[in-house]
């Protein structure tokens, strides 16, 4: 889910006018060692304010992904399954409210030191008690038992916590400063910080500690550069790999070729499901309520009414696919939709027979004095949600509702996220995320459940699938969903996938990519990566 002060995978918005230290050619051959790498990643971003910590979120974007400086405890592979990283095993109680883990005797942090279980106990209790990375809120206390040895207590049954081993990359108990370790940080990954010019690039050097498989590439530079800049340092032959807007998904350059990545990251709009009766939720006392969305009629009638397709083939230039309950076809709690979109005269049926109706004869719905007319805000930068929010402006039209698109940031967006309809990116391999979007428990703090959907059926299918081991509980999570759906608490969209132009010499390795979450994770398998043409 958005949270503007996690951040995920190498990220950048900060267009720069040269790339200075980087001279390199045109052409789609970059003029640097062939084990050298300059990239322009995950421009949909911003750079991380707090730097490469991943006690203030760096490295985590909804499922865990590719911090390179740090290690994990586990990864995931290919076919998404946990593999072992610092962990060599783990258990897990019958209760799911504890979690052993058992990690390597033989990793160093880049400064010399040992890395030891104080390190992974450290590194999960400050950054539960900062709060900007993982959800760890059902983590007790996380406490080392020797040398090797890791035990999670929670409280509560969480059989999803196995996810969060994933997701926190580990830091050194003894030198870490929250102030200052993001600019300088020490880690045990296959990488470390070299160099970092803020707003204009970071360079990362092999660590030649690292236990693990090691990279091809000596030494990554990536680039801060907007999506205009990034696809004229294409253009130009400046870089290896760069993330480009699906905008640009069809543009041709001599010498790449594009590479296009299925993600689980969904866009959908949150309606409101309340009525405004002037109440307050959530520890920014945000006003909550919208007296059209409100209306179930209005939430269905958008729902059945606005045609997806058109909207991917519009708004993502066709790279996508529709989605009418923000699941993702590739998790396993996916499910069919009950329904069908693009009914223009259903919905307009539905409206109708639900008293909203256009009595002036202007275009748009009344009911009992209320204009059937709200506003949708999405963040400035993102181009894609742009096009969707004002593509479904257009199309509610047809339905006799009026929608303004209001394009703010995300400081602006806030005192309004459960009152307005926003577009959302959700997408994690975690089912632990259905409880961020759905559980009345959670409603309105932060970005949580910012429809304010008040269901007691969905909180106890959520209960219930904690509980149990995580491949049953993949059933429950899916009724959970069901169940939340049903209500039309989102008008979601489609998953969105990822595009890359890819310098011709440059194998990424496609078969083995990671699943994509929101953010992404381009790195996920940087193990993989070669020059496959080194005198190109």
């Amino acid at each position: 889910m958005d949270k503007k002060y996690i951040i995920g995978i190498v990220v950048a918005l900060v267009a720069i006018v040269g790339i200075g230290a980087i001279a390199l050619g045109g052409g789609g051959s970059s003029q640097h060692a062939p084990n050298e790498l300059v990239a322009c990643v995950a421009a949909h971003g911003e750079e991380p304010e707090y730097g490469f910590d991943p006690m203030h979120g760096w490295g985590y974007h909804d499922s865990g992904t590719e911090p390179l400086i740090q290690s994990t405890l586990l990864k995931r592979d290919a076919n998404n399954t946990f593999v072992n990283d610092l962990a060599t095993n783990y258990t897990i109680s019958d209760d799911y409210k504890t979690y052993t883990v058992d990690i390597r005797d033989d990793v160093k942090f880049t400064d010399g030191s040992k890395l030891s279980a104080k390190d992974v106990a450290f590194s999960y209790n400050k950054a539960k008690e900062l709060g900007e990375g993982a959800d760890l809120s059902s983590m007790a206390d996380a406490k080392a038992q020797g040398d090797n040895k890791v035990v999670f207590t929670l409280n509560k049954s969480d059989s999803t916590f196995i996810n969060k081993l994933t997701d926190v990359g580990i830091v050194p108990e003894a030198s870490y400063d929250e102030n200052s370790y993001g600019q300088n940080p020490i880690g045990s990954g296959p990488y470390k910080l070299a160099q970092w010019d803020k707003g204009q690039q970071f360079i990362l050097e092999k660590n030649p500690d690292y236990y693990g498989r090691e990279p091809y590439f000596e030494k990554i530079t990536n680039l801060f550069l907007d999506s205009d800049a990034a696809f004229a340092a294409v253009k130009n032959g400046d870089v290896d790999i760069a993330e480009v807007p699906l905008s640009y998904a069809n543009e041709t350059v001599d010498g790449y070729h594009m590479e296009y990545f299925d993600s689980i990251d969904v866009r959908g709009i949150s309606l409101p499901t309340q009525m405004d009766t002037g109440g307050i939720i959530g520890s920014d006392n945000n006003t909550y309520g919208n007296n059209v969305t409100g209306d179930e009629a209005i939430r269905e009638a958008l729902n059945i009414g606005i045609n997806r397709q058109k909207l991917i083939d519009g708004a993502f230039s066709g790279y996508g696919n529709v989605s009418y309950n923000g699941v993702a076809s590739q998790l396993p709690w996916a499910f069919d939709s009950t329904f069908e979109d693009g009914k223009v005269d259903e919905a307009k049926a539905l409206l109708d027979s639900a008293g909203w109706k256009d009595t002036n004869g202007d275009g748009i719905r009344e009911k009992d004095g209320q204009t059937a007319s709200f506003s949708i805000y999405y963040n400035s930068k993102a181009t894609e949600r742009q096009a969707i929010a004002v593509a479904v402006a257009e199309q509610a039209k047809e339905l006799g509702i009026q929608i303004t698109p209001e394009g703010k940031s995300w400081d602006e967006i806030d005192p309004v996220r459960n009152s307005q309809g926003v577009v959302w990116g959700f997408g994690s391999a975690d089912p632990y995320e259905i409880e961020h979007q759905y559980d009345s428990r959670v409603a309105g703090e932060g970005y949580d459940n910012p429809e304010v959907l008040n269901d007691s059926s969905v909180d106890s299918s959520i209960d219930a699938a904690m509980a149990q081991d995580l491949n049953t509980s993949y059933s429950t999570w899916s009724e959970a969903a069901q169940q939340a759906t049903s209500n039309y608490p989102f008008l979601w969209i489609g998953t969105v996938d990822y595009t890359y132009f890819v310098d011709d010499s440059l194998d990424i390795s496609n078969s083995t990519h990671l699943i994509y979450p929101h953010g992404g994770d381009i790195w996920g398998n940087i193990y993989d990566w070669k020059r496959v043409n080194e005198t190109a």
